[in-house]
């Protein structure tokens, strides 16, 4: 005859919260064990969430820092000039409009009228 098993539902708050605490400790160790054994794989050289100099000092990674716009559509849309253009910048090209015709000068206006 197999144990009658519990399930999540016939538990009482108690138990649930001494399985929860249980199951938080077991998780930890092996945390603990894995970043044990990536260190000792990598010679100490990878340090989760940290950078790590050549000298092997690591200081905590910051943020990236916000790009400032260099080209203004005629809708108010902006771009920073990184990765893909965007659709209102590829039509208005396909239409004979110049990248130059986008660009935000110092002052923050366009460049050129639009």
């Amino acid at each position: 005859m197999q144990a009658k098993r519990s399930t999540l539902t016939t538990l009482s708050n108690e138990a649930l919260c001494k399985l929860r605490d249980e199951i938080s400790a077991l998780l930890k160790s092996r945390a603990e064990e894995l970043q044990r054994e990536l260190t000792r794989l990598t010679g100490g050289q990878i340090v989760i969430g940290r950078a790590v100099h050549s000298n092997g000092a690591s200081r905590p990674i910051r943020p990236r820092q916000k790009v400032a716009p260099k080209y203004r559509g005629p809708h108010g849309e902006t771009w920073t000039g990184r990765g893909l253009k965007p659709r209102w910048l590829t039509s208005a090209i396909n239409k004979g409009k110049r990248l130059e015709d986008f660009l935000i000068n110092a002052e923050g206006e366009s460049s050129r009228a639009v």
